[in-house]
C-alpha cells in the first residue's frame, strides 16, 4: 500500500466527464476483490444515470456536500457523513446527482464479481462486463430472441 499524498487532496482524474469526475482508489491501494473509487461533481453534476448492478453491492460515503438520491423508494437528501448501501438487484437501483451550488464528493466501495450486468433504467440499456476495464452496452431493443440466436451460432461456420 502506497503511502502517497492523500486520495482525498487528488489533481488529476482518472475518468472526466466534465461536471463530474472519479478515480478508482482499489487497485492502487492493493484490492482485487474490494472496488472503491472516489468521485468529485460540480453543481448539477452526475456521474451515472439511474441503474442497478445485478452482480455486485456498492456503498455510498458522502465526504462533503450535499447529494440528491434516488431509489426505487423515491427522491431525497443526503449529506456529507450519510452511508446508504445499495444491495445486488432491483432493490438497489440508485442514481446521485448534485442539485446545491458546491462542489461535493463520496466514495462508492464495491463488491467486485465479474462476469457483471448492469441496467441503466431510464433508457432500457444493458452493460455486459466480463471485468473491471471491460464491457458492452446494449440499447434498448438491441436484444434478440435467446433460441433463435443459439441457433444461429451452432449452425455457423467457424470464423478464421
Amino acid at each position: 500500500m502506497s503511502d502517497d499524498q492523500s486520495v482525498f487532496e487528488l489533481t488529476s482524474w482518472e475518468r472526466d466527464l466534465g461536471s463530474a469526475r472519479g478515480t478508482r482508489l482499489g487497485p492502487g491501494a492493493g484490492s482485487s476483490e474490494l472496488g472503491c473509487s472516489v468521485y468529485e461533481l460540480d453543481a448539477g453534476g452526475q456521474a451515472a444515470p439511474y441503474h442497478l448492478h445485478h452482480a455486485n453491492e456498492e456503498l455510498l460515503v458522502v465526504l462533503d456536500g450535499e447529494l440528491e438520491l434516488r431509489t426505487p423508494d423515491g427522491t431525497r437528501t443526503v449529506r456529507k457523513g450519510a452511508v446508504v448501501g445499495f444491495p445486488a438487484g432491483p432493490t438497489g437501483a440508485h442514481r446521485l446527482r448534485n442539485v446545491s451550488g458546491a462542489k461535493a464528493r463520496y466514495l462508492l466501495v464495491s463488491t467486485m464479481r465479474f462476469p457483471e450486468v448492469a441496467e441503466q433504467l431510464d433508457t432500457g440499456t444493458v452493460l455486459a462486463m466480463p471485468g473491471p476495464a471491460a464491457g458492452w452496452a446494449f440499447p434498448a431493443g438491441a436484444d434478440g430472441d435467446y433460441l433463435a440466436l443459439t441457433l444461429a451460432a451452432i449452425q455457423a461456420e467457424p470464423a478464421g
